[in-house]
């Protein structure tokens, strides 16, 4: 059984500001292509469709990169980076 994924207030923050949702970093945790960050971490990259406006200018492709540490029984997400395309 996969172990749950909490989100930080400073996620949650990064999440809104950056234009992704929970759902979407979920996926990433899920479907990424994960590699070493700081700390321990763990960043998962996933590139989604988008083909939407962000920040004036239209985007075909979203990646939405979560910076995860892993704790006993479950993921805590401590940061999201979305990149635009």
């Amino acid at each position: 059984m996969a172990k749950p994924i909490y989100f930080s207030t400073h996620a949650r923050t990064r999440i809104a500001e950056r234009g992704t949702t929970e759902a979407d970093v979920r996926r990433a945790i899920n479907e990424g292509t994960p590699e070493p960050a700081r700390s321990g971490c763990t960043l998962y990259r996933l590139n989604l469709q988008f083909d939407a406006e962000w920040g004036g200018k239209w985007y075909n492709m979203q990646q939405v990169a979560p910076v995860v540490a892993e704790q006993a029984g479950r993921l805590v997400v401590v940061t999201v980076y979305v990149f635009y395309y």
